[in-house]
């Protein structure tokens, strides 16, 4: 229904804002300035301690000076409770004493069919509420108890029973002065399609557990069988004109006020799931209604949080319907709205968690939930196969799809960055182990929601170490450190006294003519020695004539150095060093460059850093085959010295 601005306005002059807000805060008495219509509190959209939240009646208006929430009497309804736009209207309308107008006459036959239909579906839940508690429930009851649901649980969502008999809902109805008709038309009765038997009660030996719509009217019912045997184990109102599967989520009329304060929706794949749950006093949890994941709900949940956790059992059916349901968001995701995937483990459902550990083990399983992305990634490469080409191309060509089906520009192109990086890890990843290298480090797949960083080779030493080996060997060997100055030069050393013993090996090798350079230490000033004792393998005497250094750290760190290997050897090493740090300085560069891509940057820059990762993963490769060489080499070195035969992985155990 369209409300005209003079309806809004009257509600809003009929109604001080104050008097909605105040509902919801504590007015700070000695801020606030009743006679003045000006009132200030803390701000129920974010926390805080002091009062920035500004409630002005004069204006009509709310406006936080902390987090920028700012509105009028519905917006605050629908931010805080919410409830839909008509609903506020309607919700104020009557609270000012204001009349809304009239529907058309087709509008009023269509509201008084409603009308019936939820008399009918109000009388049938007192009904079953009643039979729960006389002798023909008993066997609900006892039901109930092996579930674990508590009584004051069954009084708040108003569970019934309906007494295995063709037609007592039908008379009871009829008594109650509800036609055949309207009984039919709520889902209550069944009329066989031949019409020549009588109608009967579609409901029979079942736990009754009530539907409501968002406004908390009973507008459907789902039953539950209560013995071992029968089918279906649970049976749900057809679609009728107040009671739709695929817009209606269990629950919500209760979940979404918890689920505004909490920031989150829980959803569960079913109602008992979410009533267990509920009891454990997890408030913010809803369900779907046994139908497949649609758009409608998906829209309906955001209007409580921005990233809903969607839980679901951890078994093959759980998966396979988040997977369903990931192609059911994926058109419609937004830049600020997603979903989160809980998956339980060991095959357990939600009431499975709550009933063994409480709150708690549920709640910790759910903040394990995952991202969309993350889960999209994992869905697509697990039975794929990467081994060619074509069998890539097939992969990216897949993936190009997915993501095309995402109409938000902005979100579509931050997941087509982040799932090529994705498969340029994918693809390194099974090259390094087709090669021999082994199972990438880590072994998770990256995450898709932001760019992925880029991997990290494996099995690389720590940072210190490729410094003060690389350092050492600067001393060590002064000719090889004068032919790679300049790449030095070039390299930021993370631990700062040896990016100050850099710059002072800099300095003197610049300094002095080629004949002095094999003496270059001797220049070295006094707080440098620190670290040349910890990088040089032998003594080092100053030019005052103390010796420093205890001898053989360099040797300890690169044991290759002790057979003495050919120079061409000790230049490969220093050489695959500093590569390594180089490449260090790379990956580094371009993750700061990709936490900073944003929706709004352009394809070009995007593509370019998506090149450069490539390009750095085959520079890892090259190293890691150098390396490999080297290591070979050095046990060639070895066995040819001592006769020792060993096998070593690398060069730092050589």
């Amino acid at each position: 229904m369209r409300f005209e601005p003079s309806l809004l306005d009257q509600i809003r002059a009929r109604l001080p804002i104050s008097q909605v807000v105040g509902r919801r805060v504590t007015f700070d008495k000695r801020k606030s300035q009743p006679a003045r219509g000006d009132f200030w509190a803390c701000c129920p959209f974010h926390k805080e301690k002091t009062s920035s939240f500004h409630c002005d009646d004069r204006r009509g208006i709310y406006h936080c000076f902390g987090c920028g929430a700012t509105g009028d009497h519905f917006k605050f309804l629908t931010e805080t409770e919410g409830l839909t736009f008509p609903e506020a209207v309607e919700r104020l309308a009557e609270e000012a004493g204001v009349s809304l107008p009239k529907a058309d006459p087709r509008e009023r036959e269509r509201e008084a069919v409603r009308v019936d239909l939820y008399g009918a579906s109000e009388i049938a839940a007192k009904f079953f509420e009643a039979q729960l508690r006389l002798p023909v429930g008993k066997g609900a009851r006892d039901y109930m108890v092996r579930r674990g649901i508590a009584e004051r649980t069954s009084i708040e969502f108003r569970f019934g029973f309906a007494p295995d008999e063709r037609d007592a809902l039908k008379r009871h109805l009829i008594q109650n002065g509800v036609g055949e008709e309207t009984a039919v038309a709520a889902g209550l009765l069944i009329k066989p399609e031949d019409g020549n038997r009588a109608s009967y009660d579609r409901f029979r030996g079942r736990l009754m557990i009530p539907i409501h719509d968002e406004r908390g009217k009973v507008v459907a019912f789902g039953g539950r069988i209560i013995t071992a045997e029968g089918e279906p184990k649970y049976l749900n109102s057809p679609e009728t004109p107040i009671f739709h599967k695929g817009l209606m989520l269990f629950n919500v009329h209760r979940a979404r006020e918890a689920a505004h304060k909490s920031g989150t929706m829980i959803v569960t794949e079913g109602y008992m799931d979410a009533i267990s749950v509920y009891q454990a006093g997890i408030r913010n949890v809803t369900a779907a209604l046994g139908t497949a994941f649609t758009e409608d709900h998906i829209a309906r949940l955001w209007r409580f949080a921005a990233e809903p956790v969607i839980c679901f059992d951890g078994d093959r059916p759980g998966i396979a319907a988040a997977h369903r349901a990931i192609d059911r968001i994926l058109p419609v995701l937004k830049s600020g709205y997603s979903f989160n995937f809980c998956f339980l483990p060991d095959g357990k459902d939600p009431d499975d968690i709550v009933r063994g550990g409480g709150a708690d083990a549920f709640l910790g399983e759910v903040a394990k939930a995952r991202p969309l992305s993350e889960v999209l990634w994992e869905r697509e490469v697990a039975t794929a196969r990467v081994d060619t080409p074509e069998r890539r191309a097939a992969l990216e060509a897949r993936i190009e799809d997915l993501v095309r089906s995402i109409k938000d520009e902005r979100v579509a192109r931050r997941y087509r960055l982040a799932l090529r990086v994705n498969m340029s890890e994918l693809f390194w990843s099974h090259d390094r182990k087709t090669r021999g290298g082994g199972e990438r480090s880590g072994g998770a797949a990256p995450q898709a929601g932001a760019l992925a960083p880029v991997p990290k080779p494996p099995n690389e030493p720590d940072l210190a170490t490729i410094e003060r080996v690389l350092l050492g060997l600067s001393v060590e060997y002064p000719d090889l450190y004068e032919a790679n100055m300049d790449r030095l030069a070039r390299l930021d050393f993370h631990m700062p006294s040896f990016e100050a013993f850099k710059q002072a090996l800099y300095r003197i090798a610049v300094d002095l003519d080629a004949a002095a350079v094999s003496d270059f230490y001797a220049g070295l000033e006094g707080h440098f020695y620190s670290v040349l004792d910890d990088v040089h393998g032998d003594e080092v005497r100053r030019s005052d004539g103390v010796t420093v250094g205890r001898g053989h750290r360099l040797r300890e760190r690169l044991p290759i150095l002790r057979f003495h290997p050919p120079e061409t050897f000790v230049e490969t090493c220093f050489e695959l060093l500093v590569e390594r740090l180089s490449l260090r300085a790379l990956a580094d560069d371009i993750e700061r460059d990709m936490r900073a891509v944003t929706a709004d940057t352009d394809d070009n820059t995007a593509s370019y850093l998506f090149e450069l990762s490539r390009d750095l993963n085959r520079r890892r490769e090259e190293l890691l085959r150098r390396e490999q060489e080297l290591a070979e080499e050095a046990k060639a070195i070895r066995m040819a010295t001592t006769g020792a035969v060993t096998s070593q992985s690398a060069i730092w155990s050589a």
